[in-house]
């Protein structure tokens, strides 16, 4: 009998070292690395009942034949938008998040609607389980096959017996294969079944989605070599605590990074939101101060969010500065230029910022809104529902065109605001006559025209 051979993984960056030690060479974290078995010499094609593929060739790139497929659409206009229009043949797809957020549902929900044959495997849940699901979201289909299993050589050979469009795993983290000795959610494990599945997709062009576990420092379980094996990396985000989810584009091959999906969590399962700055902006019956709208843009989407600020005199000796959805060195930057250019005493202020709805927002354009908002509630003067600001502010106190104006511009006019205050440094092409374009090249120009 054969010694077997075994190294040890980290299991934090996935690099193989001869022995144990205490710290990780690469990533330098401690006490990460565990002994796994390596792989067995007699490993075979994920094929198991069919020779290994003929030895590929180089082609000259102007030589090599393109099919005429295009996009597979997955009857989710949201996740089209993310992923750039629809599924790719061939590609392989990530998608994180934490548990219980709605990663399964969100593709069982497409495994329904997407209008092909497609494999659902689930390693987590049986068919009985999947099928309440299915039953509580109220919807059904005759081209969608559930198979409970782990073992990646049972679920290859389903698959050519099936032969279907797209392929579903929940989750990556709970496969294993033959060729590997070492427990499911191990290193080399989650890189030897993901290396199969990314030779299946390539040989067939039938696109993969895979579930991905995540730490408790929201990253991807397994080696950082995961994200970088697969064609697309999506992030299921969202507080349990609220009912909207954001659907985040990490890392995309075929299209745009900066896409975002946002659905709402319904007891059917999840509603995709056609048009989020409607249910972005809280209703209100009076008028009340520390409110503004901010126009800003994820992806070429154009979205209409509410910021609330509230500014109170501080109790303790250290103001409190606290931030939802919002960066607080970014607060402490406007608080400063508010404070040094513009005069107001705010050292002594506690100054709470929150984003409704939930969302995080890293978009500059939504300064010129915080600090009118924190500006409204420190005069207790409320500020017209009908004003929305698109703007950066800069240390001097300028204020600072940003990218995609008159997209801001159109989808405020669209939603019905009268007033939109941008930079006066701004260009814009021809005005639309449906709103009111405010232009300020100052923050004491922007006080004056609001407070007086």
């Amino acid at each position: 009998m054969s010694k077997v051979k075994t190294s040890f993984f980290c299991q934090s960056c996935g690099t193989q070292h001869a022995q144990w030690q205490g710290q990780c060479n690469s990533c330098k974290q401690w006490n990460t690395l565990t002994e796994e078995v390596m792989e067995k010499p007699d490993k075979k094609n994920w094929k198991t009942e069919k020779k290994a593929s003929t030895i590929s060739k180089p082609l000259k790139i102007n030589q090599i034949e393109i099919s005429s497929e295009s996009r597979i659409d997955t009857g989710d206009a949201e996740l089209n938008r993310v992923l750039g229009g629809g599924i790719i043949p061939g590609a392989l797809m990530l998608l994180g998040g934490e548990p219980g957020i709605g990663k399964s549902t969100l593709l069982l929900q497409i495994a329904i609607t997407v209008g092909c044959k497609v494999l659902y495997v689930s390693g987590e849940e049986s068919q009985r389980q999947i099928k309440i699901r299915s039953d509580r979201m109220d919807t059904s289909s005759d081209q969608c096959y559930v198979l409970s299993e782990t073992k990646t050589q049972n679920i290859f050979s389903q698959i050519e017996t099936l032969a279907p469009e797209l392929v579903v795993i929940d989750s990556v983290q709970t496969l294993h294969t033959d060729y590997i000795d070492s427990s499911p959610g191990s290193v080399s494990q989650i890189k030897e079944c993901t290396a199969e599945f990314i030779k299946f997709a390539k040989e067939t062009h039938v696109p993969v989605f895979l579930v991905g576990h995540i730490t408790k420092d929201g990253q991807i379980a397994g080696p950082k070599i995961l994200e970088h094996m697969v064609d697309v990396v999506l992030h299921f985000e969202g507080d349990r605590n609220h009912i909207y989810r954001i659907l985040r584009t990490q890392k995309n091959r075929f299209g745009a990074t900066s896409e975002i999906g946002i659905y709402e969590m319904q007891s059917k399962g999840l509603r995709a939101v056609s048009n989020p700055s409607e249910l972005l902006i809280s209703e209100k019956d009076e008028k009340l101060s520390g409110h503004a709208i901010a126009a800003t843009i994820e992806g070429i989407r154009p979205l209409m969010i509410e910021i609330q600020a509230l500014v109170s005199t501080a109790v303790y000796g250290t103001p409190q500065r606290t931030t939802t959805g919002y960066n607080t060195k970014r607060l402490n930057m406007l608080l400063a230029v508010l404070e040094k250019r513009a005069g107001f005493a705010l050292g002594a202020k506690d100054v709470f910022i929150n984003i409704t709805g939930g969302i995080s927002i890293a978009d500059p354009a939504i300064d010129l809104a915080v600090v009118v908002a924190i500006l409204s509630s420190y005069h207790d003067i409320d500020v017209s529902e009908n004003f929305c600001f698109a703007a950066e502010v800069g240390l001097s106190g300028e204020i600072r065109p940003v990218p995609k104006t008159e997209q801001r511009i159109q989808e405020a006019s669209k939603l019905g605001f009268d007033t939109i205050v941008i930079s006066k440094f701004a260009k814009i092409g021809k005005q639309n006559e449906s709103i009111k374009v405010l232009a300020v090249s100052k923050i004491e120009a922007l006080i004056s025209a609001l407070f007086g």
